[in-house]
């Protein structure tokens, strides 16, 4: 058996930042693995340990500097990994959900894995919309936002509990071979050992080109396309009262009253 698991490089801006065009500068930001990925990283690697030859696989859209990030995953338990990119995908401006779920679905064609797992989302687009788009473009079986997975390897049968809106479970079977968005609180996914670190730097992380997937650089046009970035203003009013505690409390107190609070 063999899951695919898509992580990607996501990356947390400081507090204070500058912003250099259409990103922001490289100071103020630190790159890491997408937190809904690790989750996806986790019950990949847990099925492999609980089930008998199960391999487990990555995909990540990224440049040379994505490697760290991947071999993290490596560490964490993963077999295997392939990473995408070219120059045509350093020339992109922008890459939309149905972009990255083309390139994705490329390589799952070429790996044919029996389950596929992803993160529900990405911490910096929040899209949201990758892992169903690629469920599409395959034409599988799909669940998304899973927080609990039980998989019947022998009967090709995925039992999925589901988080819906407003605090609703739903229990339902998915026919494998499948694609499912995981959910943070699935698992409680584990830190790298220094074994794991030591062995994921041997392990195969296999460099694809458009070229290699079948691809050429028609596969990148958007619809979509980043016209500006910009931090927004701030709306609000703050009042500091200054003083005792006494003093402070009584003129807190006469403001509830002015706007009705506690009448």
């Amino acid at each position: 058996m063999k899951v695919l698991v898509t992580v990607k490089e996501v990356r947390s801006v400081d507090d204070e930042f500058e912003i250099d065009g259409l990103a922001i500068d490289d100071r103020y930001v630190t790159a890491d693995l997408n937190e809904w990925d690790e989750y996806a990283v986790e019950a990949a690697v847990q099925l492999s340990e609980s089930l008998d030859d199960v391999e487990v696989v990555t995909v990540t859209i990224g440049d040379g500097d994505t490697e760290e990030t991947i071999r993290q995953a490596l560490a964490k338990g993963a077999d295997r990994a392939v990473r995408v990119w070219d120059d045509a995908l350093a020339a992109a401006s922008l890459l939309d959900p149905a972009t990255k779920a083309d390139l994705l679905a490329a390589v799952a064609r070429e790996e044919d894995p029996d389950l596929i797992l992803t993160g529900v989302q990405s911490a910096d687009d929040s899209l949201g919309a990758t892992g169903l788009t690629l469920a599409e473009q395959l034409d599988m079986e799909w669940a998304a936002v899973v927080n609990d997975l039980d998989l019947d390897a022998e009967a090709g049968v995925a039992h999925v509990h589901r988080e819906l809106e407003g605090g609703v479970e739903e229990l339902t079977d998915v026919q494998l071979p499948a694609v499912l968005t995981i959910q943070t609180g699935i698992n409680d996914p584990r830190y790298a050992s220094l074994r794991g670190i030591r062995q994921a730097q041997s392990k195969e992380l296999a460099e694809k080109t458009l070229d290699d997937l079948g691809l050429d650089a028609a596969a990148l046009e958007s619809p979509i396309e980043q016209t500006s970035l910009y931090e927004p203003e701030s709306e609000g009013e703050a009042t500091l009262y200054e003083g005792s505690a006494e003093e402070t409390a009584g003129k807190l107190a006469g403001m509830l009253r002015e706007k009705g609070v506690g009448q």
